[in-house]
């Protein structure tokens, strides 16, 4: 099978300096991303569906550790906002490790995908009104970049594909590969960071 080419905040060559734009971005990729697995078939669909897999994990697991945070510590209200968004990635997360089990070829495999479209959909608006609108408002420019390195440091480290190598082969049964490469992702984001 050929590697993967995942899109990646950035492409477009455009400095990424502020994490709201890197997200957007990214949020764009993905709907992007959605689309090719819907109009593809056979190995296609299931190469765009690793992509999608791969690229939504980093996404939501850059959030975790860089908006969040950030949101809970700055934003007015905070807390909630937060709480409302990891509700909603719950839910996506479980339709997204039922669609990664399956085959693509499936004939649930369509259905439950445009169920996670919706799901995706409707938690990246969100972000995009309760989060992003107010981390500009809360913060200044060397901060806006600082989460934007975090961000790229956890996409320039995940693998290619859903199925990670981790510590041991035990581990990576035992997570699932979409939880593997979240713990991945924290690690570089928390690097990037400066934190442990």
């Amino acid at each position: 099978m050929s590697e993967l080419e995942t899109p990646q905040a950035g492409d477009d060559q455009a400095p990424d300096i502020d994490v709201v734009a890197l997200l957007m971005r990214q949020h764009g990729d993905i709907r992007n991303l959605f689309d090719e697995v819907e109009q593809s078939r056979g190995e296609e669909r299931r190469d765009a569906f690793r992509r999608l897999v791969r690229l939504l994990a980093v996404h939501e697991t850059a959030e975790e550790e860089v908006v969040h945070p950030f949101v809970r510590r700055a934003v007015e209200g905070g807390e909630q906002v937060v709480d409302d968004r990891l509700a909603e990635e719950k839910s996506a997360k479980e339709t997204l490790s039922a669609l990664d089990e399956m085959d693509t070829d499936d004939p649930e495999f369509m259905p439950r995908l445009m169920q996670l479209r919706t799901e995706v959909q409707e938690h990246a608006g969100a972000e995009e009104r309760y989060e992003f609108a107010h981390i500009r408002r809360s913060t200044d420019v060397t901060n806006l970049a600082a989460m934007a390195k975090a961000v790229k440091a956890a996409e320039a480290m995940a693998p290619t594909r859903p199925h990670p190598g981790v510590q041991s082969a035990t581990a990576n049964v035992a997570l699932g590969p979409v939880s593997a490469l979240m713990d991945r992702t924290k690690d570089a984001v928390r690097n990037a960071m400066g934190k442990s």
